[in-house]
């Protein structure tokens, strides 16, 4: 059973480290919940400033592995916890999510899993800088300023969204991408698949900002579609004027509040563990 303020395990997630969830972490602290916000196996405990002198331990680093450092940790705890995760993070929390973990989860404008071949423009511009190349499959790329002032910066000037990147930007693990957009066409067969009907998943709210240009709200609303055919709860809410930086943009207190009240409203008291 979980109790009124179960635990929050936060993803983050590419070009990002766990930093970029001190925001709604802080908030979910003060209203007495445990926080676990672990990085990606490379990125661990460093600093967005240490990743980035040193980004060779997310060389090779892939989806599976990630996903089961998450499945480890949130198994490890004593109670089930609600799973959040941003970008490719949402990505990973409707993965775990299906492994039965979780009493809730939440995507903040999350990637598409396996099955869903949505793909808008923006975003493949987004992806361009590491799949263009696709000889560093297994290397780490900086991510440019000017890229991350198209990527997560599109709400700032750049000079803010420089700062931006100072504070919170990192290497990519490119083999992430690449499974991630390769497993797309393959449906049940993909790195990312999912059960879409699974009947006993744990409630899945999808969260999209409206000026997003990773993961625009049309990668949501194909992802809601495909979820429909199942009897498990999925929701999708839309934030106007947001970018793909939900969770440190201002007013992002508006939507750390929705995303904790929708999960606690929501969530399973089923012990996915036992």
């Amino acid at each position: 059973m979980s109790t009124s303020t179960p635990p929050i395990v936060l993803v983050h997630g590419l070009w990002m480290t766990p930093s970029s969830w001190d925001t709604w972490a802080g908030r979910f602290r003060a209203l007495g919940h445990e926080v676990i916000a672990p990085g990606w196996p490379g990125i661990d405990n460093r600093t967005p400033a240490e990743v980035r002198a040193d980004p060779s331990g997310l060389e090779g680093v892939g989806i599976v592995q990630i996903v089961d450092h998450y499945d480890a940790i949130i198994r490890a705890l004593p109670e089930p916890p609600i799973i959040m995760g941003h970008s490719f993070g949402g990505i990973f929390t409707q993965m775990l999510l299906d492994r039965g973990l979780g009493i809730a989860g939440v995507g903040v404008a999350p990637g598409q899993p396996a099955g869903i071949l949505t793909l808008p423009f923006s975003t493949l511009r987004t992806g361009l800088p590491i799949l263009s190349n696709p000889f560093r499959r297994g290397k780490a790329n900086p991510i440019s300023k000017g890229h991350f002032h198209y990527t997560f910066g599109n709400d700032l000037s750049r000079a803010e969204s420089d700062r931006e990147w100072e504070a919170s930007a990192v290497n990519s693990a490119n083999r992430v991408f690449f499974e991630g957009v390769l497993s797309l066409p393959k449906g049940k067969s993909g790195i990312t698949a999912v059960d879409f009907r699974k009947p006993d998943r744990a409630p899945l709210l999808l969260i999209s900002g409206e000026i997003d240009h990773v993961a625009p709200p049309a990668i949501q609303k194909a992802a809601l579609r495909k979820y429909a055919a199942g009897t498990a709860l999925v929701e999708r809410v839309e934030f106007p004027g947001r970018s793909h930086r939900l969770v440190s943009q201002n007013g992002w207190e508006e939507i750390a509040d929705y995303a904790l009240t929708w999960a606690l409203d929501h969530a399973t008291t089923r012990n996915p563990h036992a």
